[in-house]
């Protein structure tokens, strides 16, 4: 079976939001994409407060000073799309109020014809956090098992109801309801995160940092499903945020997914086989323009096929 191929959608600040988008989405379906993605960043502290990730010294890269929001995002995709998979990687459930986004979610499924996926993280950031004003960062864990137990009843049948530390539905008829079960994945590193997802998730959406981590945390997951008696198959989405040369980028310190065409379909060929169903390419961070990013799309897609992917 093919592995799947998704493309991330254009929401950086080169791109024109209600232009781009919408051209974009219907370019990659007609060259075959199975998928089209966004990503969430909220905003962007200047002086910084924390590195990336967290990370004590770590830059934030130039592209999170402008993200389009990644519901608005995918529904303008969705509106001009008949056949493609929608997902987030991620969005940052914490930093939204659980019912709401629930909703919105179930809309957008709705709309589509059954092809949300709902790509769910913790985050990271505290100003993000402290910019939304849910909770505290250091309940995100609760927080996002909250926002998973609110979709899962907000989504079906009614009447709904729901007794949580945000939310509280004593019985109601909520509409409209996605019109299949919306797959809820999640991006999980940690023990406790794994935990969550094998009890509570459909699958999971690892970042593209190399074959040999991914393939580490992969296994790890599939040994606690084995342990905790999983009978689901477990959903996997890869994301693999390339940096897109023409020439091809020499040394063997190469990071994974950046180079030429040739280079990145090397690495989506690595990843395929260690068992990812489904590669996300974002390729928008270093180009100019949603015309280069169109040609680029295309010849990586077509390249990957012909490579047998």
């Amino acid at each position: 079976m093919a592995t799947r191929l998704g493309l991330g959608l254009p929401q950086n600040r080169q791109y024109d939001l209600g232009r781009d988008v919408p051209d974009v989405a219907r370019t990659a379906e007609g060259i075959g994409y199975d998928s089209l993605w966004v990503y969430e960043r909220a905003l962007f502290p200047e002086p910084a407060t924390q590195g990336l990730y967290g990370i004590e010294g770590l830059p934030w890269p130039d592209s999170y000073r402008h993200v389009a929001d990644p519901l608005v995002t995918l529904t303008l995709a969705a509106a001009v799309t008949e056949r493609v998979s929608l997902g987030s990687s991620v969005l940052v459930a914490p930093l939204h109020v659980p019912f709401q986004l629930a909703r919105t979610l179930a809309s957008l499924d709705a709309a589509s014809g059954g092809r949300v996926i709902a790509g769910l993280g913790t985050g990271w950031s505290l100003d993000e956090y402290a910019a939304a004003g849910i909770r505290p960062i250091k309940e995100r864990g609760r927080v996002l098992d909250e926002v998973i137990d609110v979709c899962r009843a907000v989504w079906g049948p009614d009447p709904v109801r729901h007794h949580g530390r945000i939310t509280e539905i004593d019985s109601a008829v909520v509409g409209p309801k996605p019109a299949r079960p919306i797959p809820i994945l999640l991006a999980a590193t940690t023990r406790k995160a794994r935990e969550r997802l094998v009890e509570h998730a459909d699958g999971w959406l690892p970042a593209g940092m190399g074959v040999e981590q991914v393939a580490a945390q992969w296994h790890a997951l599939q040994d606690l499903a084995a342990e905790r008696g999983r009978q689901q198959p477990i959903r996997t989405v890869l994301r693999a945020n390339a940096r897109y040369s023409p020439k091809a980028r020499e040394g063997a310190d190469r990071s994974p997914f950046h180079g030429s065409a040739d280079q990145i379909v090397e690495d989506l060929l690595a990843h395929a086989g260690i068992g990812m169903e489904e590669i996300l390419v974002d390729l928008q961070s270093t180009l100019r323009d949603a015309e280069e990013l169109k040609d680029v799309a295309a010849e990586v897609y077509e390249k990957a096929r012909a490579a047998g992917l």
